[in-house]
């Protein structure tokens, strides 16, 4: 499991639940970081838990308006949907600003011990859908979503820090907010293999993706693909190819119904590797630890790939990156 905590600063409770659980990893957001010392021992103080093992630590650090570290410890980056702007007047620089960005993430991340992002977006929005991915999304041409993807993910290697793709197979035809509704998508099969699943299967090797809570009526038209066996298995793994570590959505999402611990359960039976689990509320992450089983067999070899992946960063220089990232949006 991959869990959250409460604030800045671990509680007495979150160490001793944390010492006793082992989870594989951590998310943090928000409202764990105040300044740039306080992440470090954050995310420090998290891993002691775990024996001071390399745990992965997660981040939403997208850029536009979803970038949990904010001024002054990381710059304000542009949304993807800008990113997707320059590459529709120059794709060369379109795709060369994606991987720039995501490797100054990969700076700012990596002060502060963080090792993974959730990104690329790899979703293509249609007409009507829901603002919830809107500019996140780098575009709605799934060839441009699947080049500045596989750039920005990249960018985030060649810094030491991986990449997680979401939200698979896809939230850009989702109506509803699935943090608050749940999205039912009833394009056929065809239709998403034209314009919803392109992304997905260019980045099918990467090493980590999340799964969407949206139902697809062509596949399941009973459960999010999330909790469906049937998409995880057939379009997930053997259509799309992926091959690497699945995580859900953060459970806490109202597009699930059920208990935490009904949702955890669903998750994993559906064949998912890892829950996760966000907000740190203690009352749900001991209903996903009783849910969380060990890793082993197939999620045990993916996992262990995502570690063995960690510490290999390339020698560029920061403040040339920066200037001439500048120079590219300035262009746009």
């Amino acid at each position: 499991m991959i869990l959250g905590c409460s604030g800045p600063v671990l509680t007495q409770d979150e160490i001793a639940f944390f010492r006793d659980h082992q989870p594989w990893g951590f998310i943090v957001f928000g409202r764990n970081c105040v300044d740039g010392a306080q992440i470090a021992d954050l995310v420090a103080g998290l891993r002691d838990t775990v024996g001071g093992r390399n745990a992965p630590v997660l981040i939403d650090q997208e850029g536009g308006r979803v970038q949990r570290i904010r001024e002054p410890m990381s710059p304000r980056y542009p949304s993807g949907a800008a990113i997707g702007d320059l590459y529709r007047r120059d794709r060369q620089k379109g795709q060369r600003a994606a991987w720039i960005m995501s490797r100054l993430h990969a700076f700012d991340l990596s002060r502060y011990g963080i090792n993974v992002d959730c990104l690329p977006v790899l979703d293509v929005p249609v007409e009507g859908a829901s603002n919830v991915i809107g500019d996140r999304a780098y575009g709605t041409d799934p060839l441009m979503v699947a080049d500045l993807g596989e750039a920005a993910a990249a960018g985030l290697i060649a810094g030491g820090v991986l990449p997680v793709v979401k939200h698979i197979p896809g939230h850009g035809r989702g109506m509803a907010d699935s943090h608050h509704e749940l999205p039912v998508v009833s394009a056929s099969r065809e239709e998403l293999h034209a314009h919803d699943l392109p992304p997905f299967k260019r980045m099918r090797h990467a090493l980590m993706a999340m799964t969407a809570h949206v139902v697809y009526t062509a596949y399941d038209p009973d459960h999010t693909a999330s909790t469906s066996k049937k998409v995880v298995e057939e379009l997930i793994r053997n259509e799309i190819g992926f091959g690497g570590l699945l995580m859900n959505d953060d459970i806490s999402m109202n597009a699930l119904k059920g208990t935490i611990a009904e949702r955890a359960r669903a998750v994993i039976a559906a064949g998912n590797d890892v829950l996760l689990h966000c907000h740190g509320i203690m009352e749900e992450m001991a209903q996903v630890a009783a849910e969380a089983p060990e890793l082993d067999g197939k999620s045990l070899e993916r996992a262990k790939a995502v570690e063995a992946a960690f510490g290999k960063v390339d020698g560029e220089n920061e403040q040339a990156l920066r200037e001439e990232f500048a120079g590219l949006m300035a262009s746009a």
